[in-house]
């Protein structure tokens, strides 16, 4: 195809966005909409995988060493427990610290009754965080199996909730995006039939002078994919706004947000040059396929 040719293809895609300027918009709306919804999802997702995450690094394991053992089998103990794959940090903690940790944080009064007593009741244990939550179970199943070791403590429900509602959202927001491109393409499939209706004389005039069916579809294709990333862009400033808004209030100095590692998700600018480059690919493709397909299926001239 000439220089020429496609020069006037890509101005007549632009100057049918202004004379279909209705159905234009309905599909830019469309596309918007879509683009706003799945973004949303698929950042919540990010997040709250990020989130999840960081609360996994926090999920401690307690280890009670059984009473009596010697040097020797405490380290090879700590080698076993170092072997197994899942574990990610190992902190042995004495009973000592322990005692001397609880009596810091006894009142003044609390501290008075234990001050005489000659016995410290507590266990020497190891302290472990988990490289993979899910596979929390097996890991401590293998920890209490091996030698020396009295008991093993750890969040196992905490660790299964957090791992249902990681799943319920990812099963959610991959059912959104697939059922809103699904719409918006038989959204925008509509809006070019009535479009190529609205132009069948124009198209016939085409074919009468030996204009090929790709001749005639490019500017359709060249509407749909302006129009794809004009919604894009509003799209984006949209979701950087919203965004925005959500950051600063779980950015906010509130000890809620600490605890659920809700300070932990990700600002707009970290995100900023993915999430400009999907929506402005997905905006162009869903508005350019979305639209070419259509004309072919439609264009009956």
């Amino acid at each position: 195809m000439r220089v020429s040719s496609l020069r006037y293809l890509v101005g007549m895609g632009f100057k049918s966005i202004w004379k279909n300027r209705m159905m234009s918009f309905a599909s830019f709306c469309i596309i918007l909409v879509s683009l706003l919804m799945v973004g949303m999802s698929v950042l919540t997702s990010l997040n709250l995988s990020r989130i999840i995450n960081g609360i996994e690094r926090k999920s401690e394991v307690i280890v009670q060493i059984k009473d009596g053992i010697s040097e020797d089998e405490l380290e090879t103990l700590t080698k076993e427990i170092i072997m197994i794959p899942n574990v990610n940090e190992l902190e042995f903690y004495s009973r000592d610290e322990a005692w001397k940790d609880m009596v810091e944080n006894m009142s003044k009064e609390e501290q008075d009754l234990f001050k005489y007593a000659d016995d410290n009741p507590l266990p020497d244990v190891f302290r472990m965080t988990v490289l993979d939550v899910s596979k929390m179970t097996e890991t401590t199943t293998q920890i209490g199996a091996l030698n020396n070791v009295e008991s093993v403590r750890s969040p196992i429900a905490f660790a299964d909730t957090l791992i249902s509602i990681q799943r319920v959202v990812t099963i959610i927001s991959a059912a959104i995006i697939i059922a809103l491109v699904l719409v918006c393409f038989i959204i925008i499939s509509n809006t070019t039939r009535a479009s190529v209706f609205a132009r069948r004389k124009e198209i016939n005039i085409m074919k009468y002078v030996g204009a090929t069916n790709n001749f005639i579809k490019i500017p359709f294709f060249i509407e749909g994919m302006i129009v794809g990333i004009i919604a894009a862009v509003c799209a984006l400033g949209l979701t950087k706004v919203a965004y925005d808004g959500i950051y600063q209030i779980f950015n906010t100095d509130f000890g809620l947000w600490r605890v659920l590692e809700l300070k932990n998700i990700y600002s707009f600018s970290e995100l900023f040059v993915k999430v400009s480059v999907s929506y402005l690919v997905a905006g162009a493709v869903i508005g350019a396929i979305g639209t070419s397909i259509s004309t072919g299926k439609h264009l009956k001239v």
